[in-house]
């Protein structure tokens, strides 16, 4: 799986130039990538927007178009994303029961394995493999690139103002 780290990266890489957190995902089933996607957040305004979700919508769609199970196929998908998945994304992700996860760095402020064991609170049959740290210096590069300039997107800090 490690080669299709290159991709996701790539997809991380797309992302920052449109002024997303730098974070990019591929499903892969029986060798092949059926999904891509890189965080829209910014973009659509919509905070539920990570790449995997991206990615999720791809393959109900591929599913549909072709007429399969997408349980079955979800089954069958193996994730690459350069950043641990969130709470969110790792909570979907194993309720569609994907076979594995392979992530670049951590998520220390909202991973789904480092924050909250997300897998520990699920039944055995849900749990996905998760390995992480391929090509993690890479992935953490993008993110603080990003994080050092400014997210155009964010909201007006709110100077708090000390009580008299």
């Amino acid at each position: 799986m490690e080669e299709f780290m290159e991709e996701a990266l790539k997809q991380a890489r797309e992302a920052l130039v449109r002024g997303e957190v730098p974070v990019g995902c591929l499903f892969i089933r029986n060798g092949e990538i059926v999904a891509t996607g890189g965080n829209e957040v910014n973009d659509t305004k919509n905070a539920t927007r990570h790449a995997e979700m991206i990615c999720i919508d791809k393959v109900l769609q591929m599913a549909e178009e072709k007429g399969e199970d997408f349980r079955c196929v979800f089954r069958e998908v193996s994730v690459v994303v350069t950043v641990e998945p969130c709470i969110m994304c790792l909570a979907a992700l194993s309720e569609l029961h994907v076979r594995e996860i392979l992530f670049g760095c951590v998520n220390d402020r909202f991973g789904g394995q480092t924050v909250l064991n997300v897998a520990a609170t699920l039944p055995a049959d849900k749990r996905p493999s998760c390995v992480g740290g391929v090509r993690a210096a890479e992935a953490m590069d993008l993110l603080k690139t990003f994080y050092s300039g400014e997210n155009p997107s964010a909201p007006e800090p709110k100077v708090r103002k000390k009580k008299q």
